[in-house]
């Protein structure tokens, strides 16, 4: 766990939170724990100081933002894969308690079972350190280079509207191919501008794929 504190910037002086949010439900139950010992209620906490905390950083980045263009970018930065990806580059997925069979199919790397358990970390952080340090450590981690997240987000309807105020044909998403077992599948998509391919990306699911494609096509473009 002192691995893990030094790679979240965050020291706890209640080692049991930090524990308690690596539990997963699969644990508790192949262990006979007893339900409140897995990070969901930390996980419920979190979620809602994720919301307050990034809410606070939007409203004071974008004073000129009304209240739609707000939640918008809110939900599209503050959403599953972007927890998920911030879960990875913590690499909090190895350090996570979960039952054999969950690990067996591949639950360390489930963006759903990772988001969960980094909400789970926040809201750990909240009870440990207070407000202060769980929005410091959702800033750091999560909202750090928030023009990218939020270029890559609606990198879709961002390249839709430059192809059509351009007038430069036909745009399209194609599947180029699928690999992995069911439970972690890596996407591998390409977009293509009046029948030529602009920019290829990968993802896990389709939807991430594309993204990641209309994105490379964005940074092309712009070059």
């Amino acid at each position: 766990m002192e691995d893990l504190e030094q790679r979240m910037g965050y020291v706890f002086q209640d080692k049991s939170l930090l524990r308690q949010a690596l539990i997963h439900s699969s644990y508790v139950n192949e262990h006979h724990m007893s339900r409140l010992e897995c990070n969901e209620r930390l996980e419920f906490l979190g979620d809602a100081v994720l919301e307050l905390s990034s809410s606070q950083f939007l409203f004071e980045k974008y004073p000129d933002f009304p209240e739609g263009e707000l939640t918008k970018l809110r939900a599209s930065i503050v959403c599953e894969p972007t927890l998920a990806d911030c879960a990875e580059e913590l690499s909090l997925g190895q350090e996570l308690l979960i039952g054999r069979g969950e690990d067996r199919t591949g639950g360390r790397e489930k963006a759903s079972l990772l988001s969960d358990a980094l909400e789970a970390v926040i809201g750990a952080i909240y009870l440990d350190g207070g407000f202060a340090n769980a929005k410091e450590f959702v800033v750091r981690l999560i909202l750090n280079d928030i023009e990218h997240k939020k270029l890559f987000f609606d990198s879709k309807t961002i390249l839709q509207e430059f192809v059509q105020s351009r007038d430069l044909g036909d745009l399209s998403y194609e599947l180029l191919k699928e690999e992995g077992p069911d439970h972690s599948k890596v996407f591998t998509s390409c977009v293509r501008i009046g029948g030529e391919e602009a920019g290829t990306g990968t993802g896990r699911n389709k939807k991430l794929s594309e993204q990641a494609a209309a994105y490379e096509a964005i940074l092309r473009l712009g070059q």
